[in-house]
């Protein structure tokens, strides 16, 4: 690998010639440092999730794989409208019934090898003192991954997997292109597909609540408060 032994010094000028850059656009440049200090070295970044997380901005949408740093592409307008609905949905109904906290990306989970980046995540309450200040040490008990074209692979198989063996209770994944979701739910230690009677999903982690499976494949995603009333929270 062609290292560049000034690395540090190159950041410093850059700091120094961009500093309205900078402070415009934190997560471009972080991944514009990152770039730099991977080129100056023959190993990981960050060796440690600890390392990763000490370093990224709270703003800034990566992840932690093994030592790797993976950035996220820019999300589709359709995918931040359905993330942000089931964020405001979810979040909602846990509130509404006192079971735990609900959190969205940025927020990072430590799991085993992985410091991964769901959309949505709920830790219930038996299960809070795994919240750190900046990141969830430990498994949610519900994660929702709403994909993108460059995530499939990665939430199909690579998180399903380390999701599964870390003991993520819930596990949804939404395709806004396909207009579809799944729904897993961990039993003796391995995910199996959820029924969904009558297109109803209904929750084992958050005991009650029961989502219309084709309102996420709307158009036009229901009204907050609708989609309320409709789940018993209004």
């Amino acid at each position: 690998m062609t290292t560049i032994p000034d690395a540090k010094e190159i950041v410093a000028e850059l700091e120094r010639m961009l500093p309205d850059w900078i402070d415009l656009e934190p997560a471009r440049w972080q991944r514009v440092e990152y770039a730099l200090r991977a080129a100056e070295t023959n190993g990981p970044v960050f060796p440690t999730f600890e390392s990763f997380i000490e370093w990224v901005d709270e703003d800034t949408s990566a992840e932690w794989v093994e030592g790797e740093v993976y950035f996220m592409s820019p999300s589709s307008t359709r995918h931040q409208l359905i993330a942000g609905f089931l964020y405001k949905l979810i979040s909602t109904y846990v509130e509404h019934n006192d079971l735990g906290t609900t959190l969205n990306a940025p927020y990072k989970m430590k799991i085993p090898g992985y410091g991964a980046e769901p959309d949505v995540l709920v830790v219930l309450r038996e299960n809070e003192e795994r919240l750190r200040k900046t990141f969830l040490d430990g498994p949610a008990d519900l994660v929702v991954e709403v994909i993108s074209p460059d995530s499939v692979e990665r939430d199909r198989i690579r998180k399903y997997n380390d999701y599964e063996a870390a003991g993520v209770a819930e596990y949804w994944i939404v395709d806004p292109e396909g207009r579809s979701a799944e729904f897993y739910q961990l039993v003796d230690g391995r995910y199996h597909p959820a029924e969904l009677p009558g297109g109803v999903y209904e929750s084992r982690v958050l005991p009650g609540l029961r989502l219309p499976v084709e309102w996420l494949g709307r158009n036009t995603l229901p009204l907050l408060l609708e989609a309320l009333r409709e789940i018993g929270v209004l």
